[in-house]
């Protein structure tokens, strides 16, 4: 077909009569008959401009072909197009080139190809197709657009994007009047701080919420989410995670039934069958409720509380009514860290066992310090004192100093017992196993000897001196020697006075040690009555100590 300006003045008569009769037919529609039924009214699709109209009666009664510049109205939604078939008995268009449809002034759609029904509103669009709400862009080669359910969908692949971010996926369906789009099947929202790839999501263009569905990675260039289900701010940057939803920062890992995490502020809250492990100092807390910021380094947790050593073979299980966790020069050189827990500490592991209330491990000097009545269990030995320290190299011990009130017990059976009180010890390791320990000022001992060819006891030593070092194998005491000067007695086992068997400090609270990893969790505090009180005394320097001070003094 030409132009009108290219046609005779024939042509163009013959080519205007029939397109002046189907305007006049359609005009007369718009009129209808008292009988006619209202609906049709409604879902009528409205020829409005054409440059060129022809109609076959005989070979296509029910087709008008439109050419240039077609105009066409429904319900509300213009079309646009260069050339249309309108079908009047199934009340469609097909449309062919610079297609675009209109509603208002927010909602646009191109495409290359569209077929429309007017009885469904289902408009389907090919090729090259784009539509527009606002600032949100769905891009597509198919999309199904359905008017009664404003709804728009594709299943070859598509794109929204809006001001924050960037979607594609296989399938996909957006809704121009809610702001809410679904997408399935390797689903990729790309934002310019993080990436967050998913198999079912659901996101908002309006609030910019993508709501997680199935099994998703958000990775930034500081930390990895994994989350199965739960909520994702993609501008506030926070996220609301459920069925056991991971965050990962710098080698730490936080899990819980839920968290939830605000990625500018730096922080992370976790809840119930809470885990935060740290594979690279090879250590985690756990509990119920746990609070970790990764700009501060600092982290709580609490309710059924646990920090987990699992660094050497042997796990140790500490338990606490708070765990707090310091760090102190972060992303520096100087950087350490301090561990805090209180109240009703317990810990457990296979060779020893303590309790305390209060403990402070400091990474700087690889000390923890036990406060306020700590007893440690080792073996067959039990030890307590004030205040107890434990030095650590690689978190294997070396060395620990009880200040104060000092006394170590070893059972050797329900009866006799070795016993060594004074007012400070420092007990030293090889290899994880004590072998040595120095008792230094007013110490006092009650001390078993062994016969070493049946295994008898050979009478109750009882003795008195200012510093004891004795040597232990097999993590029992072996021997023992004063320095200095220090007296006793030898009482053969027939001859032993009563009052000679114990030490007036002689303490045993064999009810009170951890059992298990489990038992951590059931407090047992010393009987009322029993609590040492605080000396406020300063451990005096052992013999080898005061001559190294002499020495430097000289």
């Amino acid at each position: 077909m030409s132009k009108k300006s290219a046609v005779s003045p024939t042509s163009r008569l013959c080519v205007a009569l029939p397109l002046l009769l189907v305007i006049c037919a359609l005009s007369a529609q718009d009129r209808p008959k008292s009988t006619e039924p209202q609906q049709a009214k409604k879902t009528r699709i409205d020829l409005l401009h054409a440059d060129e109209a022809q109609a076959d009666k005989q070979a296509r009664p029910d087709v008008q072909v439109l050419v240039g510049s077609v105009q066409l109205r429904h319900a509300g939604m213009l079309m646009f197009c260069d050339t249309a078939y309108l079908f009047e008995k199934t009340n469609s268009v097909e449309a062919f080139g610079n297609v675009r449809m209109e509603q208002g002034d927010t909602l646009f759609i191109y495409g290359d190809r569209l077929y429309y029904n007017g009885m469904s509103q289902l408009a389907e669009l090919r090729e090259h197709v784009r539509m527009i709400n606002r600032n949100s862009v769905l891009t597509t080669d198919s999309l199904n657009y359905d008017r009664v359910l404003d709804l728009g969908y594709y299943f070859e692949g598509g794109t929204l994007t809006d001001e924050e971010n960037v979607l594609t996926s296989i399938w996909g369906e957006y809704s121009p009047t809610t702001k809410l789009a679904t997408f399935n099947h390797e689903v990729r929202l790309v934002n310019p701080r993080f990436t967050l790839t998913s198999d079912t999501l659901k996101y908002s263009t309006e609030s910019k919420i993508a709501t997680i569905l199935g099994p998703s990675d958000i990775v930034s260039d500081e930390n990895h989410i994994y989350s199965e289900r739960g909520l994702y701010n993609t501008q506030t940057e926070q996220a609301e995670l459920l069925d056991r939803s991971v965050l990962t920062n710098q080698g730490k890992r936080l899990t819980g039934d839920s968290l939830f995490y605000d990625r500018k502020q730096g922080f992370g809250e976790a809840f119930r069958h809470v885990v935060m492990n740290d594979t690279v100092n090879r250590n985690m807390l756990t509990g119920d409720y746990c609070f970790y910021n990764e700009l501060t380094g600092h982290a709580v947790a609490t309710d059924r509380a646990v920090a987990v050593d699992y660094s050497q073979g042997d796990s140790l299980f500490v338990h606490g009514d708070t765990l707090r966790l310091l760090t102190y020069h972060m992303n520096t050189d100087s950087v350490y860290r301090e561990l805090r827990i209180y109240h009703h500490v317990r810990a457990y592991r296979s060779d020893v066992q303590a309790v305390c209330d209060s403990l402070v491990y400091n990474s700087k000097d690889s000390c923890m310090t036990m406060y306020r009545d700590p007893i440690i269990w080792y073996g067959a030995q039990q030890l307590l004192g004030e205040e107890v320290k434990v030095y650590t190299n690689d978190s294997t011990i070396t060395w620990a100093h009880i200040i104060n009130q000092a006394l170590v017990v070893e059972q050797k059976d329900t009866v006799h017992y070795n016993q060594v009180s004074g007012k400070e010890m420092k007990a030293f390791f090889e290899e994880g196993e004590m072998r040595q320990v120095d008792v230094n000022g007013n110490v006092l001992v009650v001390f078993y000897p062994i016969d070493e060819k049946d295994s008898t006891f050979i009478g109750l030593n009882h003795a008195e001196g200012g510093f004891l070092r004795m040597l232990l194998k097999e993590r029992r005491m072996d021997k023992g020697a004063f320095i200095g000067k220090a007296g006793g007695t030898l009482y053969p086992m027939s001859q032993i006075p009563p009052d000679q068997y114990r030490l007036s400090t002689f303490a045993w609270f064999p009810e009170i040690r951890p059992r298990n990893k489990g038992d951590i969790f059931e407090w047992r505090g010393k009987p009322q009555g029993q609590e040492l009180r605080k000396s406020d005394r300063k451990p005096q320097s052992s013999p080898r100590e005061m001559h190294i001070k002499r020495a430097n003094k000289k």
